[in-house]
C-alpha cells in the first residue's frame, strides 16, 4: 500500500538538458558575455599617481639642491648703509643722507617684556616653530593674491636673513635664497643667536637700526631702561616705522596706538602679560626726534618730503631707501627755494620776540609751490629748522584749512550745474541769503544753522561778493545746494586725498574743517590753475641706484573738472585778490586769484592762490614748542589778529614776485560758464534815505563800504592799510576765524580783511557803508578812477 500520493522534490521528474546536437529551446535565454574591465579610468588613476610621485621626487630633488647649493652668504653691503645724495633740478647738491645709526647690543641687555613684545608683534610662535613657515607664506600668498593685503608670511628667522645677509627686493630668486638660508641657520644657530642678531638689524625709523638706536631716537634711553610700554611701541613700529611715528605723523596717531594695542594683546595671550599689568599701561608718547644737524635750515624737510613721496608712491621701500646708495635728483628749484624763505623770514620770522609776545613762540609756518602745467613741486618751506623743529609744517595734516575750502564748493556747483533750493542755476551773480545763523534748507541730517562773523547779517547777496566775504550763511547752503557728497569728490579730484581727515559729506563741509595739508591745497588750486587739469604732485625727476635707473611714476594730467567750471572758480577768486580778504597778495606785480582762511580759534590762518604761472599755498599755524598742543595766534606778530590777508597773503606776494621775476606777466585766459559775465540788477538796499540804514546808519568815505559797531566811525580804510602793512589797527577788519561745525554745533566763520565792496565799484558812489548804531549816516562818495564791478549787497541788522 503506498504511503503517500504525493511526491518528493527529490523524486520530482526533471527536463531533460538537451544534447548538443539538439536544437536549443528559443524560450530559453541565451547566457550573456562577462563585460569587459573598465580600463581607462584605473590607467588615469596610475597616471596621475605617476605625476604626483614624479613631481614629488621632483620637488624633494630641488629642496635637496637648493639646501646643498645655497649657502650663507657673508652680511650684505647694506648692513653699512652708504649715503643718499639728494640734488636740485639743476643738479646743484641739495643734501646729503643715510648714514646708519646702529649700536650692537647683546639679547641679555634687552628686557625680557621688550623681547617678547617683538615677538607678539611679529613672530609668536618663535621659540616653538621651525626656521621657516611653509603654511604661512602660502597662506600670506593666497591672501595677497585674493586682495586682502600684502603680506610676507615670513618667520623672525626669514626676517633676519633678509635684513642681515640678502635685501629687500620682492623677487622670487630672493625668497627663494631666504627659505633655504632660513632653514640652515636654523639648524646651525640657536633661536637666542638668531633674535639677537634681528633685533640688532631691524630698522625702526629715524634711520635707527637696531632696539638700542631705536630707543636713544625715541625715548633718549638706553634699551635696558625701556619698560613695557616703550618696548611695545617699538615693537609696533617694525611693521610701519615711519607711518606709526606719531610725532612726525600725529594724523596716524590712531593706527599707531592701535598697533600698540594688538601687541600687548598679544603678549597677554600668550601668557607673558597678566591682564592687571595690561590694563595699567599707557601710551608711552615718544620724544621728538633729533635728526642729524647735516639736514639742518630746510634741508631736513625737503628730504623728508622726498623720501615720504618715495615710499608712498611706491618706488622704494621705507627699509631699502634708509639702506642708502640713492641718487635722486628732485623737481625743486634753487632760486624758488630761495625766494620762499627769504619772503618767510621778511614777513614773519624778523617780526618774532617772544620775550614781548607769548605768542610768538607758538608761530609755525608752511608753504608749498606747485607748477600748474604738471604738478610738479618747486619750492617747499617746512618750519624754522628741521634739528629745531622737526615736524614738516608743509606736509602735516593736523590743521584745519578753514575757508580756502570753499572755492572748491562753487566749483561743484558749476561742474554739476547745480541750482538753488529755488530752482536758479549757481553763478557768480546767484543772489543768496546771508542772513546770520540762517538754518540750511534741503539737508535732512538735522538742524544747521551756522553763524557769520561777528553775527553779521547780509541779506540778498550775490555769490562773487558773499567769497570775498567769506559768507558762512551762503556756502552751508551752496554745499546743501550742491551736494555734500559731490563737494567731497570734487575736493577729491582736485588734489585733496580721500584720505584727508574731517572731509566729512555734511553742510560744515564748506567751512573748511579738513585737516588738509598746505601741499595737498596748493595741489589743489594748481588744477584750479591749469583751467581744471589735474597733475598729480611729483617730487623727484630721477633717481639712481649703481648707475641704474629706477622707474619713477609718469606725470600724466588728467581733466579733473570741466574747464568753465574751474575758470569760472578763477574769475571770483580774482575779486577776493582784488578787492576782497587778499589784496595783500597784489604784491605779486600780476593777475592773480587766491583765498583767505583761517582756523577755529585762529589756530592756523591760510592764503592759497594762484597765477598762471604758479599755485602756492602758505599757512600759519599755532602750536606749543613743548607739549605739540595747537594754540591760537592771537596776539602773534604783534597784531591783535592773525588772518588770511595778512601774513600768509604777505609771503605768498613776496614770493610770487621774486619767484616769477624776469618773466612777462601773464593774464588768465578765461572761459567762463553761460551768464557768469552777465550783470545782475542793483538789489535793493535796507530801508533808509541816502544810504541811511534805518538800524545802524552808515558812513560812506570816498566811496567804501565802512562798518564799526560801536562809534560809526569808518574802518575799512584801517582794513585796507592792514592787508598792506599786516599790522591792522582793529582786528574786525580782517580775515577772522572759521572753527568746525557741526548740525549740532555752530560753526563759526572766517570773513574778510575788507569788509564789503566799494561804492566805487559799481561807479554811484551814492551810498555809503554801515556804521555804528545810532549815528547819523552820511553819504559816500565814488573814489577815483572807480570802476563799474559787481553790486555791493544790501547790510541788515544791528552793529554793523
Amino acid at each position: 500500500m503506498p504511503l503517500s500520493s504525493g511526491t518528493s522534490d527529490s523524486d520530482a521528474p526533471r527536463p531533460a538538458r538537451p544534447t548538443s546536437w539538439e536544437p536549443r529551446d528559443p524560450t530559453l535565454s541565451a547566457p550573456k558575455p562577462p563585460p569587459a574591465p573598465k580600463r581607462r579610468p584605473r590607467r588615469l588613476l596610475r597616471t596621475l599617481s605617476g605625476l604626483l610621485l614624479l613631481g614629488t621626487l621632483l620637488l624633494a630633488g630641488a629642496f635637496v639642491a637648493g639646501y646643498l647649493l645655497v649657502e650663507i652668504p657673508p652680511a650684505n653691503a647694506t648692513a653699512v648703509a652708504q649715503s643718499n645724495v639728494y640734488l636740485y633740478r639743476d643738479g646743484s647738491p641739495l643734501a646729503r643722507d643715510g648714514e646708519v645709526n646702529r649700536e650692537n647690543v647683546r639679547l641679555d641687555r634687552v628686557p625680557l617684556t621688550v623681547r617678547q613684545a617683538v615677538l607678539a608683534a611679529e613672530d609668536r610662535d618663535f621659540h616653538t616653530s621651525r626656521a621657516v613657515d611653509p603654511k604661512a607664506m602660502v597662506r600670506a600668498a593666497w591672501n595677497t593674491v585674493t586682495g586682502k593685503g600684502r603680506q610676507s608670511g615670513s618667520t623672525i628667522t626669514q626676517q633676519y636673513v633678509k635684513n642681515y645677509y640678502l635685501g629687500q627686493e620682492q623677487t622670487l630668486t630672493r625668497k627663494a635664497k631666504e627659505f633655504f638660508i632660513a632653514i640652515k641657520l636654523g639648524r646651525e644657530k640657536s633661536k637666542e643667536e638668531i633674535l639677537q642678531g634681528y633685533l640688532n638689524t631691524s630698522y625702526f625709523g629715524r634711520n635707527a637700526y637696531g632696539v638700542q638706536a631705536a630707543a636713544r631716537a625715541y625715548y633718549g634711553k638706553d634699551v635696558e631702561r625701556l619698560d613695557t610700554a616703550e618696548g611695545a611701541y617699538l615693537a609696533s613700529l617694525l611693521k610701519a616705522p615711519n607711518a606709526y611715528d606719531v610725532t612726525t605723523h600725529p594724523e596716524n596717531r590712531a593706527k599707531a596706538v592701535a598697533r600698540w594695542n594688538y601687541v600687548l594683546d598679544g603678549m597677554v595671550t600668550e601668557g607673558w602679560l597678566t591682564r592687571a599689568d595690561r590694563a595699567g599701561v599707557r601710551f608711552p608718547a615718544p620724544q621728538t626726534a633729533r635728526p642729524a644737524t647735516g639736514l639742518s635750515g630746510q634741508r631736513g624737510y625737503l628730504v623728508q618730503a622726498v623720501e615720504e613721496y618715495l615710499t608712498d608712491h611706491g618706488i622704494v621701500d621705507e627699509k631699502t631707501l634708509a639702506g642708502g646708495g640713492f641718487r635722486i635728483t628732485t623737481t625743486l628749484e634753487p632760486a624758488k627755494q630761495d625766494a620762499l624763505v627769504q619772503a618767510v623770514e621778511e614777513r614773519v620770522m624778523t617780526r618774532l620776540d617772544p620775550t614781548r609776545v607769548p605768542a610768538d613762540r607758538y608761530v609755525r609756518v608752511g608753504a608749498a609751490a606747485v607748477d600748474p602745467a604738471n604738478g610738479k613741486v618747486l619750492a617747499m618751506y617746512g618750519g624754522v629748522d628741521y634739528t629745531r623743529q622737526y615736524v614738516n609744517n608743509a606736509t602735516r595734516r593736523d590743521y584745519q584749512v578753514g575757508s580756502t575750502f570753499k572755492p572748491f564748493v562753487f566749483t561743484a556747483a558749476v561742474q554739476s550745474g547745480s541750482q538753488t533750493q529755488h530752482g536758479e542755476t549757481i553763478t557768480p551773480h546767484t543772489l543768496y541769503d546771508g542772513s546770520n545763523r540762517r538754518p540750511v534748507e534741503g539737508w535732512n541730517g538735522g538742524p544747521y544753522d551756522p553763524a557769520n562773523e561777528d553775527d553779521e547779517n547780509y541779506g540778498q547777496i550775490p555769490v562773487g561778493t558773499a567769497t570775498d566775504l567769506s559768507v558762512n550763511a551762503v556756502y552751508a547752503q551752496m554745499a546743501v545746494d550742491v551736494g555734500p557728497g559731490h563737494v567731497r569728490r570734487t575736493a577729491i579730484a582736485l588734489g585733496l586725498p580721500g584720505s584727508t581727515p574731517d572731509l566729512t559729506a555734511s553742510p560744515s563741509i564748506a567751512l573748511g574743517p579738513a585737516t588738509a595739508s598746505v601741499l595737498d591745497m596748493a595741489t589743489a588750486y594748481a588744477t584750479l590753475a591749469a583751467h581744471g587739469r589735474h597733475g598729480t604732485y611729483t617730487l623727484v625727476e630721477r633717481i639712481t641706484r649703481d648707475d641704474q635707473e629706477l622707474t619713477a611714476p609718469a606725470g600724466e594730467t588728467r581733466q579733473a573738472v570741466s574747464r568753465e567750471a574751474a575758470d569760472t572758480t578763477t574769475a571770483i577768486l580774482r575779486s577776493v585778490v582784488e578787492v576782497g580778504s587778499g589784496t595783500a597778495a597784489q604784491a605779486a606785480g600780476r593777475p592773480a586769484a587766491g583765498k583767505t582762511g583761517t582756523a577755529e580759534d585762529d589756530k592756523a590762518a591760510w592764503f592759497a592762490g594762484y597765477t598762471p604761472e604758479l599755485a602756492t599755498v602758505v599757512a600759519l599755524m599755532g602750536q606749543d614748542p613743548e607739549t605739540g598742543r595747537q594754540e591760537s595766534l592771537y596776539g602773534a606778530l604783534g597784531q591783535t589778529r592773525i588772518n588770511g590777508g595778512g601774513p600768509p597773503a604777505e609771503i605768498w606776494g613776496e614770493f610770487t614776485r621774486e619767484a616769477l621775476a624776469g618773466t612777462a606777466p601773464r593774464d588768465f585766459d578765461l572761459r567762463l560758464m553761460p551768464g557768469a559775465t552777465e550783470m545782475p540788477p542793483v538789489p535793493p538796499f535796507p530801508d533808509g534815505p541816502e544810504g541811511t540804514d534805518a538800524a545802524t546808519g552808515t558812513d560812506g568815505v570816498d566811496g567804501r563800504d565802512g562798518r564799526d559797531g560801536r562809534d560809526g566811525t569808518d574802518r575799512v580804510e584801517e582794513a585796507v592799510r592792514a592787508n598792506k602793512t599786516g599790522r591792522p589797527d582793529d582786528p574786525r577788519g580782517t580775515d577772522r576765524p572759521d572753527t568746525t561745525g557741526t548740525p549740532d554745533r555752530p560753526h563759526r566763520p572766517d570773513t574778510a580783511d575788507t569788509p564789503g565792496i566799494a561804492e566805487e565799484d559799481f561807479g554811484t558812489g551814492a551810498t555809503g557803508g554801515t556804521g555804528g548804531a545810532g549815528e547819523a549816516g552820511e553819504t559816500g562818495q565814488a573814489g577815483p578812477g572807480a570802476t563799474p564791478r559787481r553790486p555791493a549787497p544790501p547790510r541788515s541788522g544791528p552793529g554793523q
